[in-house]
């Protein structure tokens, strides 16, 4: 016989907690993430649905499918260790 999850309970380690006019406020675990759009320019004018939808791939590394947007938990936390380049 298949177990079943029971109905409401939370499946996603990751969400979006706020989006401010400065950045926005990421709920990992029992970590809270501020990612300012100076250091995460990506989210800055993208809409509030495709800025929520974000997904857990594995653990501490966050995907945004709909904005193509792939981020470890590391950068997230020092983002002036990794600079953005343009190529």
């Amino acid at each position: 016989m298949m177990s079943l999850q029971s109905p409401g309970a939370n499946t996603s380690e990751v969400e979006v907690t706020n989006i401010s006019n400065h950045g926005i406020w990421l709920l990992a675990g029992d970590k809270e993430l501020f990612m300012s759009y100076d250091d995460f320019p990506w989210f800055k004018d993208a809409p509030v649905g495709k800025i929520f939808n974000v997904k857990e791939l594995s653990p501490d590394h966050f995907h945004w499918p709909d904005l193509d947007v792939d981020l470890g938990i590391e950068s997230i936390e020092h983002p002036e260790r990794f600079p953005l380049k343009s190529v």
